[in-house]
């Protein structure tokens, strides 16, 4: 059964982990809209700081369930941006705990975070392109910010998986941790900023989070109507077929 679960780690660390291992921790719409109110709740809480990671160790997430509800309405994607962090300020620090694959949503909600660890065998990739869909969680505003032009160029259109060794390489994680070391890291790293003043951390973290959810809210109505238009034009059904039966799409 899909879920979100969490924990806490002593007082002032929450830890976050994505359970839908079938799907490599895909995010059911349920998943989404629970992790939505689960910001607003652990922003007012005694928690410092977040840890996120998925279940088992194969996928940290791969992005929402395509096997479910593909609707976009503007309230649904004020949702997602909500669950994703695009537009929203979180004012504590979030630690990403990459366990395994981490592809489209689960890459936009990485962006999410702010300090990163990936397992050896964990991927990276935005294919949403490849499969006529619109990658509308925050990727299109937030990874050139934090990658540059280039990098995040050909990961949007080139729609390939990266290894651990170039997500390190363009700065997408800050390093990698071997598997069984992984959430120790993360546990570690979350509980010295948990040591630090809360109110200064919580100070840089509103000043940072504010100046890309300001530019994000710039590019909010363009990024739905482009979304809009790629579910509405000819190759979406097509592209998400394709992913259901397994094959490579045939664009015409």
């Amino acid at each position: 059964m899909a879920e979100l679960r969490v924990e806490n780690h002593g007082t002032h660390v929450a830890v976050i982990t994505l359970d839908n291992e079938a799907r490599r921790n895909a995010m059911t719409r349920e998943m989404l809209a629970k992790l939505a109110g689960l910001w607003d709740e652990l922003a007012v809480s005694e928690h410092r700081c977040v840890v996120v990671t998925g279940a088992g160790g194969k996928g940290f997430c791969s992005g929402a369930d395509v096997s479910g509800d593909l609707s976009a309405s503007p309230e649904m994607a004020a949702m997602i941006n909500k669950a994703l962090l695009k537009t929203h300020i979180f004012p504590k620090p979030i630690i990403a705990a990459v366990n395994g694959d981490c592809v489209a949503g689960g890459v936009e909600l990485m962006l999410a975070s702010d300090i990163r660890a990936a397992a050896p065998h964990a991927r990276f990739g935005l294919p949403e392109v490849r499969l006529s869909i619109y990658p509308f969680g925050g990727a299109t505003v937030k990874l050139i910010h934090q990658i540059g032009y280039v990098h995040a160029m050909k990961l949007l259109l080139g729609a390939q998986l990266i290894d651990a060794e170039e997500a390190v390489r363009i700065d997408l994680v800050n390093e990698i941790v071997p598997a069984d070391r992984l959430m120790d890291w993360a546990l570690e790293m979350a509980e010295t900023i948990a040591g630090n003043s809360p109110s200064a951390v919580q100070a840089v973290k509103r000043k940072i989070a504010t100046e890309i959810s300001e530019h994000a809210l710039t590019q909010e109505a363009l990024d739905q109507e482009m979304g809009d238009a790629v579910r509405a034009g000819p190759h979406f059904e097509e592209g998400v077929a394709a992913f259901l039966e397994k094959r490579k799409p045939v664009y015409k």
